[in-house]
């Protein structure tokens, strides 16, 4: 039922039921709001978005208030704004004034909404919160006194990631957002995700930084700088540069690092589709008189800790593969050691990602070759922006630039891996290929490209049937997995990605949570992958050469040491 509102003067009609703030962003009038978060149930914590209604003696807030009858709405009235600022300044009583040193200066949501309500000066003296840093994740860093109470990290915690790693704590003035028993992040269920990193509007959760330890590194006379970069940051680094969402800046970014002093640049993508050839294997084998658990996929660090944390039984039913970027640079060591006759702790490699989970990963002993991690650093794509600023390098002289060979995109179903639903198609692909000899087109798999949290289709290959199935966010993977488990759903292989949307929305993205840039991502990546002509590993010219390369061969206990976690069963 349509109803008629009159906002400020003019009159828009909304739908009724729904929210004052739906019916005001649908028409394009822009009320800020810190608590309120898209698709789950408003909280009106934050009374920023409070507006004016006829014939109401209080303000309401906007974010859950209804429409149901017609009314005369003021979003900016001397009232309202007086609110608004007197809000904003008592956050700020208590917040520290180091903004020249804050990680989110000029990306903070408190420092904008103080920039537009005109506020340049400390007018209620409160109590500032004495707290250290917690530094004990070697993925995220949280600094209680910069928190302002939103919520937002633990709404998004407990309802979108189903982690619970953080909750409010105390009352009135002592109240605070506490983590899993009042312990060190990385002794809490943390997941290291990094989706609250995204959602958190101040400074209070940031990745752990690790940029400025390269230089040492690159300065070494002894070390062989490595980089390799993930396919969801060459879609992504271009807007944190201030370019358009969604530009492919691939090419540009390997010029950048070659500049900052990096000797080889590869790309991730060789890794995936070694990952992607592997897991066609171990699903075909599987699919051979195996029902029940589908064989879940194991790229996602922050999916494979939930399991550990939450879903043990399942550990089984996890590819045994490396994630991609640990396949890659387990290759990388284990080839340039032998063409440079060098010892493998003189090579030092850094991973690009979307990922903050991956920093967590890093340090994971089953990830390690013999006694010394694959990969030294994992630096995300904000701080890939940050690193090439720092350098004084001028984009628009740079001259894009091809990754080193042989670890480079061949076969474009690898990029598929940065968005939801990717590795499950790239995989059925590869397998097709593999049973029949012909490719199976995107057009054919289009459920996978639907923009759902879960995506399912059941494939034909030769005479064999399978069923493939796609999730992102733990919330939803928990929820589909209880069907699973339950016989409501089957499947034969399902890909978990803890973001929603996959890497392309990962915790280490530039902080937007406006989806339409992260669509512009996707689009970027199904674009790539379309103008290729090439879509498995088959056609990767590099891949045949990388299997042959290996001591013992393509079947020899080199592979399994530098593929997998753990020794692939049938």
């Amino acid at each position: 039922m349509q109803i008629k509102l009159e906002i400020n003067g003019k009159e828009i009609e909304a739908v009724k039921g729904e929210t004052i703030l739906a019916a005001l962003n649908r028409s394009g009038i822009h009320v800020p709001t810190i608590c309120s978060m898209k698709d789950l149930i408003p909280s009106g914590a934050c009374r920023m978005c409070v507006v004016e209604v006829e014939g109401r003696e209080k303000l309401v807030p906007a974010c859950s208030f209804p429409v149901e009858e017609p009314m005369k709405i003021k979003t900016h009235s001397p009232r309202v704004l007086k609110a608004r600022k007197t809000n904003v300044e008592l956050l700020l009583s208590n917040h520290p004034d180091d903004c020249l040193y804050c990680e989110r200066n000029g990306s903070c949501e408190l420092q904008s909404l103080a920039e537009d309500l005109n506020i340049r000066e400390r007018n209620i003296p409160g109590k500032r919160r004495a707290a250290q840093p917690d530094r004990s994740s070697p993925a995220i860093v949280r600094d209680v006194s910069k928190c302002i109470l939103c919520g937002r990290c633990v709404r998004v915690c407990e309802e979108i990631m189903k982690v619970s790693a953080f909750d409010f704590a105390h009352r009135g003035n002592e109240l605070k957002v506490s983590t899993t028993l009042a312990k060190p992040l990385n002794f809490s269920s943390c997941v290291a995700c990094g989706q609250c990193l995204i959602a958190c509007p101040t400074g209070a959760l940031i990745e752990n930084v690790r940029f400025p330890e390269l230089s040492d590194y690159i300065h070494s006379p002894d070390t062989t700088m490595v980089a390799q970069v993930t396919p969801a940051v060459a879609v992504s680094v271009a807007e944190q540069l201030g370019y358009k969402s969604g530009t492919d800046f691939s090419r540009m970014i390997n010029a950048a690092l070659r500049q900052c002093g990096f000797d080889y640049v590869f790309e991730t993508s060789a890794g995936a589709d070694i990952m992607i050839m592997e897991q066609a294997g171990i699903l075909n084998r599987r699919k051979s008189g195996r029902t029940g658990v589908p064989l879940l996929t194991s790229s996602c660090p922050a999916w494979v800790r939930y399991v550990e944390q939450f879903l043990p039984e399942l550990i089984p039913h996890l590819s045994p593969l490396k994630s991609p970027h640990q396949i890659t640079s387990s290759l990388v060591k284990e080839m340039l050691a032998e063409q440079k006759n060098d010892d493998r702790r003189n090579i030092v490699s850094v991973v690009i990602s979307s990922c903050i989970a991956a920093k967590n990963e890093a340090q994971r002993v089953e990830t390690a070759t013999g006694d010394h991690p694959v990969i030294e650093l994992v630096i995300t794509t904000r701080e890939l922006a940050r690193m090439i600023r720092l350098s004084g390098i001028d984009l628009n002289r740079l001259e894009p630039e091809e990754p080193d060979l042989p670890f480079h995109c061949g076969g474009s179903g690898s990029m598929l891996t940065a968005v939801a639903g990717g590795e499950a198609e790239a995989t059925i692909r590869t397998l097709y290929r593999q049973i029949t000899r012909r490719e199976l087109t995107a057009a054919k798999l289009h459920r996978f490209r639907v923009h759902r949290s879960v995506r399912e289709m059941v494939v034909s290959a030769g005479e064999r049937e399978f069923r493939l199935g796609a999730v992102s966010g733990l919330a939803n993977a928990v929820e589909l997995i209880e069907e699973i488990t339950s016989g409501k759903r089957s499947f034969d292989l399902l890909e978990v990605m803890a973001c929603p949307d996959g890497c392309v929305n990962g915790g280490g993205q530039p902080h937007s949570i406006d989806n339409q840039i992260i669509r512009s991502r996707t689009k970027s990546i199904y674009e790539i992958e379309n103008s290729e002509t090439s879509h498995t590993v088959y056609e990767n010219p590099a891949f045949r050469k990388i299997y042959d390369r290996l001591p013992g061969g393509p079947e020899g206990k080199k592979r399994t040491e530098l593929f997998f976690t753990k020794s692939p069963v049938n």
